[in-house]
């Protein structure tokens, strides 16, 4: 299941660490954050290296739907309550300036990376609601206009309509961004102390870190852990699908996500918390829509993606802890990855490189407040359900009841394991303890993976590791 994207763009392999090394910035994750951030310091006169556990663009960044918009879904009025007006312009500001950054580096640059200007809107049927939400963003700086827009799929009423923002190929983008950086590959970092990073291959000495691997694996200090969980949305590449030009996103949980890439029409939607998806059907609830509103499409591709959300609303991006004064954090994007990680690579590099910036305070990691906290006792209770289903729950399933394709949680003796079989009816067993903090993991059907419901962390039928922040694999178990 790759991305049109992973299916249209090959990366160069870099070498993996085989030595220990002195750096003065070290960056974790060769994601979009990763890269933009190191390709900041490196022109600023710092000397980067970035450490990749798996392959440049190997992460998130190669399953995004790749918009470049400040209109962050149906938001503004949600934002302003919890952060203030003040606040809430500046962030709305810099993603705007990320939008700007991207135009410019792409045109400096001459990179081929099929960047388009296009408008964003966001669709629904509340006309008070749609209304309210247009001037809640034009209050805070966008360009907002509540537009009609029943050809769209679906025929919603109505639509807030934000010109002048973009969509691109994040990959062919991240090519060309990465080629100056040292990058190793296939470098997991396993174990973070003071500047010191350990890794399989060697040691890395360095002045500051960057957290910039999608999801921090330090638990403490930070304790992000406690602060964000993670979601699952879904995507289909349509071929001979028309639909409006721009890009478009539902104003409810439940709408779809529309934009093109040449003759292919990108549907998303299906989303859940990670881990909560044991009856499967997102793949399906999107193909029966493809199938009522373009009859005459062809499926080209589907692949899913996962985004870290945090408890109140705004990324993570700057000082990783108090504690921590020379570690620092780019993480909680949540559906918008793209201008974020240009947001957090501006705000990182300015804060290393010991410049003032106005954003600092908006995405400040330190911050706490009653909203924040509610969040944060809100995913301690999923925290406290995971455990407690491991600890509790008693099985229904025995492995023989599985038929093939399908998976579960089974009795194993006076435990239980987690068991797959696969479609020529073979068994696969795994320990279902994340190890990560010990939740106990649910299948998921449409990607045939062990998820984790508290932190997001994935695994694949033999229990390999996709994601974290598990650092490792499960153990294997026998049925």
């Amino acid at each position: 299941m790759e991305s049109i994207w992973s299916k249209s763009c090959d990366i160069p392999r870099r070498e993996a660490l085989k030595k220990s090394i002195r750096t003065e910035v070290a960056v974790i994750g060769a994601g979009m954050a990763g890269i933009l951030t190191a390709a900041r310091l490196q022109k600023a006169g710092r000397r980067v290296v970035v450490l990749e556990a798996n392959r440049i663009g190997s992460g998130q960044t190669r399953n995004t739907t790749a918009k470049l918009t400040a209109q962050h879904g149906c938001f503004a009025k949600q934002l302003t309550e919890a952060l203030g007006p003040e606040k809430a312009r500046l962030y709305v500001q810099a993603n705007k300036e990320a939008i700007d950054a991207f135009r410019t580096l792409i045109q400096a640059e001459g990179i081929a990376c099929d960047f388009e200007t296009q408008s964003a809107f966001v669709y629904g049927n509340d006309e008070a609601r749609m209304k309210q939400e247009a001037a809640a963003q034009r209050k805070l700086g966008l360009p907002a206009a509540l537009v009609r827009a029943k050809a769209l799929p679906g025929s919603p009423e109505y639509a807030i309509r934000v010109e002048n923002q973009a969509q691109f190929h994040p990959l062919k983008l991240l090519r060309a961004v990465s080629e100056p950086l040292t990058v190793y590959e296939n470098t997991p970092v396993r174990r973070v102390e003071g500047h010191i990073l350990t890794t399989e291959g060697g040691q890395v000495r360095a002045d500051r870190i960057v957290f910039a691997c999608h999801y921090p694996f330090v638990n403490v200090p930070g304790f992000y852990f406690a602060r964000m969980h993670q979601e699952r949305s879904y995507v289909l590449a349509l071929e001979n699908a028309p639909c409006p030009s721009g890009m478009w996103i539902g104003a409810e949980p439940a709408g779809y996500s529309f934009r093109h890439y040449g003759d292919l029409l990108l549907l998303g939607g299906g989303g859940h918390r990670t881990g909560e998806n044991s009856a499967g059907g997102r793949y399906a609830l999107l193909r029966k829509q493809a199938r009522e509103w373009f009859p005459e499409s062809r499926e080209a591709a589907h692949w899913s993606a996962q985004d870290c959300m945090p408890a109140d609303g705004v990324p993570y991006i700057g000082r990783f802890s108090a504690g921590r004064p020379d570690w620092y954090v780019a993480t909680g994007f949540q559906k918008w990855g793209m201008t974020g990680s240009m947001a957090a690579a501006t705000l990182l590099c300015d804060l290393i490189c010991g410049k003032q910036s106005p954003y600092a305070r908006v995405f400040d990691p330190g911050r706490f407040d009653t909203k924040a906290a509610a969040g944060i006792a809100k995913e301690g209770l999923h925290a406290v359900k995971g455990l407690g289903r491991r600890i509790f729950q008693i099985p229904a399933l025995q492995a023989e009841d599985l038929p093939r394709g399908h998976g579960g949680v089974v009795k194993a003796g006076a435990g239980k394991l987690g068991v797959c079989r696969d479609d020529a009816g073979g068994l696969h067993a795994v320990d279902i303890r994340c190890p990560h903090l010990g939740c106990q993991l649910e299948w998921n059907p449409d990607e045939a993976s062990w998820d984790c419901p508290c932190h997001g962390s994935r695994f694949d039928r033999e229990g390999r590791l996709i994601s974290g922040p598990a650092q490792r694999d499960l153990r294997s178990g026998r049925t």
